[in-house]
């Protein structure tokens, strides 16, 4: 970076490559829960797959620094400039808007991701792009982040881009933040964590878990959502569960 650039400009490196480093380490985290308790449960089940494995890591801390800078970014005009619409105050709105925020961003985040993840699906982008993610067969826990640049960019200006239109109160973007990691990971395991009992419920009819994602890559032109099936139900996109 040129040293003749402003303490702002600095102060805005400094919190992507810090935001980079946080994403780099929760997927770190996350995957290697996920994968140690693979180990455990399903011993053997990525017996044979460290080659594909290494290669996940390595697409994943490239998508982490790509998630790192948009966020780190927004992050210091936040505490810098007050330029998104996050809030500490749990009392600067009505009591209401926290959960429902909730919702509204994971709604809202998964409406992204579908018709996104869909348009990754069309011939050319997926030759370019989206074929790196497929290229994990079967997935893993490491694969959850596991995209061509192309396609992590898409990814990774979701959620600053809502933090700047939809009024989110810290702690409840930390939740989102949390289970955004946890369910793109569990879902990419290959295995189910939930009982069938659950995902055969009502509820797990309109929720996305590891045996929909997984069918996602055995037949790739169906069940493109991240957290819920809505958008799959309502556009004839869901193709049911893979055996446990």
């Amino acid at each position: 970076m040129p040293a003749n650039l402003g303490p702002g400009a600095w102060a805005a490196a400094a919190s992507a490559l810090a935001m980079t480093a946080i994403v780099g380490l929760r997927y770190l985290a996350a995957s290697g829960l996920f994968a140690w308790v693979t180990a455990r449960v399903r011993p053997g089940r990525y017996t044979g797959l460290g080659r594909q494995i290494r290669r996940e890591i390595g697409w994943s801390l490239l998508s982490a620094a790509i998630y790192g800078v948009p966020a780190g970014i927004v992050a210091w005009g936040w505490r810098e400039h007050g330029w998104t619409r996050i809030y500490a105050d749990p009392l600067a709105l009505p009591p209401w808007w926290m959960p429902l925020s909730l919702f509204v961003y994971l709604f809202l985040h998964d409406t992204w991701f579908y018709w996104t993840h869909r348009w990754m699906h069309r011939p050319e982008p997926f030759r370019l792009a989206h074929a790196v993610h497929h290229a994990s067969r079967p997935p893993t826990a490491w694969a959850a982040m596991s995209f061509h640049p192309l396609e992590a960019v898409t990814g990774a200006v979701a959620i600053p881009a809502l933090v700047l239109l939809v009024p989110v109160h810290a702690g409840v973007l930390a939740l989102v933040l949390t289970i955004m990691t946890i369910m793109g990971t569990a879902n990419h395991m290959g295995w189910e964590m939930f009982p069938r009992r659950i995902v055969e419920s009502r509820l797990g009819h309109w929720l996305i878990t590891a045996s929909h994602h997984h069918r996602h890559h055995e037949f790739y032109r169906c069940n493109y959502g991240l957290y819920f099936r809505v958008w799959d139900h309502l556009c004839g996109t869901d193709r049911g569960l893979s055996p446990p």
